[in-house]
């Protein structure tokens, strides 16, 4: 079973425009299988650089490797060969057709690395994630700001109640298993660090130590939802700070974490400058943390860190689904007053707190008054919980299920 992806339609509407489309994101979260599901994929060419054969002509003879493969054409981790961004741009300079390349790559960073400046005008970027919550409820893709027209008459095809939440988080998002394809998750991730993401790490880092890297990623995954420690999870994994760092390098750029960078500005000098550290996947952080049931995730001392890790991520990806970057922060300063999503959009400022309940204490805003004093306009915050209806703490503030993101 396909589940249609809400980039699809955003992918569709860049190949008019464009004449090459890169879609970078970590691996098994559909990439070539949305590529391959489009109108026209019966016009377009597709081939891997995981074939080592295609690789080695794309390195060592590109002219000719794209004398063999025309376009239209779609090249999957395009990054292994970076060297064809030059011979992609003579022939977009040539013939100025939309349309004509898809490229997708699972290393983010160092796809971007190979991209000259001179590319300017003639890509498109897509950051792509695992499926989200709304393509499994059957909900439209909105860019998640809190508001009362956007959520009030948006309903998931089934109930989604607090289980259901914590069933889909310990799931997680990747395709194969929501799709049925996988019914045993454990045994699937099991097989994705062993495989999949070994492939991208020992790309980067070549002879890596994967006993420690393991321990690495489980002490990293044990910490989503808080402040980056490099020194704890380094002690943790038995490595040195420098290596942790270094590999918590290569985690970001194969798209597996992401941080939220604290919000500040010249009236704001008293935030802490510490990045928190998330996952975007939390069926690979449950695996890790061996959780093997939704109520398992949902009881633990971790609990309200995964819904977090959850929500931010979820957002995260109503953005990345319609094509557009996100601005997202959060807020902590040395007395402890802490936001923990903050919004930026058109010069407003929108507070989100994430809450593992169903009824809001009212109390919980009174920290959303600090952005007066950021010189930006507040935007309307929102508490992000468990209930199953849309309601508000005063006029400033909406309560909003996490079901309708």
């Amino acid at each position: 079973m396909y589940i249609k992806r809400h980039m699809e339609a955003v992918l569709i509407d860049l190949l008019s425009q464009y004449p090459c489309v890169l879609i970078s994101g970590p691996r098994q979260v559909g990439k070539s299988t949305m590529t391959e599901h489009l109108p026209d994929a019966d016009k377009r060419k597709y081939i891997t650089l995981d074939d080592d054969e295609l690789k080695e002509l794309a390195l060592t003879d590109p002219k000719l490797f794209m004398q063999l493969h025309p376009p239209p054409i779609c090249i999957d981790e395009i990054q292994k060969a970076p060297n064809l961004f030059s011979f992609i741009k003579l022939h977009i300079d040539k013939t100025h057709k939309a349309g004509d390349f898809i490229l997708t790559g699972s290393q983010i960073y160092k796809l971007i690395k190979g991209i000259d400046e001179t590319m300017t005008g003639r890509i498109a970027l897509l950051d792509m994630q695992g499926i989200s919550l709304s393509e499994t409820t059957g909900l439209a893709n909105v860019p998640f700001l809190p508001s009362m027209e956007i959520y009030r008459d948006r309903k998931p095809a089934a109930p989604f109640d607090a289980k259901a939440i914590f069933d889909r988080i310990q799931k997680g998002s990747m395709p194969s298993i929501l799709t049925g394809q996988y019914r045993d998750s454990a045994r699937y991730y099991s097989a994705y660090l062993s495989t999949y993401l070994q492939k991208d790490i020992n790309d980067l880092v070549p002879g890596i130590d994967t006993l420690k890297f393991r321990r690495f990623i489980t002490a990293c995954a044990c910490r989503t939802g808080q402040l980056k420690n490099i020194n704890a999870i380094a002690e943790d994994a038995e490595i040195s700070a420098v290596t942790a760092n270094n590999w918590l390098n290569v985690l970001e750029t194969i798209g597996v974490i992401f941080y939220l960078h604290p919000y500040s500005n010249n009236l704001l000098k008293r935030t802490i400058k510490t990045p928190k550290l998330y996952f975007y996947d939390t069926g690979l952080v449950c695996y890790l943390c061996k959780w093997q049931s939704g109520e398992a995730a949902s009881v633990g001392a971790q609990a309200g860190a995964l819904l977090e890790t959850f929500a931010v991520s979820e957002i995260i990806k109503t953005y990345y689904n319609a094509g557009i970057e996100p601005y997202l922060y959060y807020y902590r300063d040395v007395d402890a007053k802490e936001i923990d999503l903050i919004i930026e959009h058109d010069q407003k400022l929108y507070p989100i707190e994430i809450k593992k309940a169903a009824v809001v204490d009212k109390r919980i805003a009174s920290t959303f008054k600090i952005i007066e004093k950021s010189g930006l306009t507040q935007g309307t915050g929102a508490v992000l919980n468990l209930s199953d209806t849309l309601g508000a703490l005063n006029a400033d503030t909406l309560t909003i299920p996490i079901s309708l993101i």
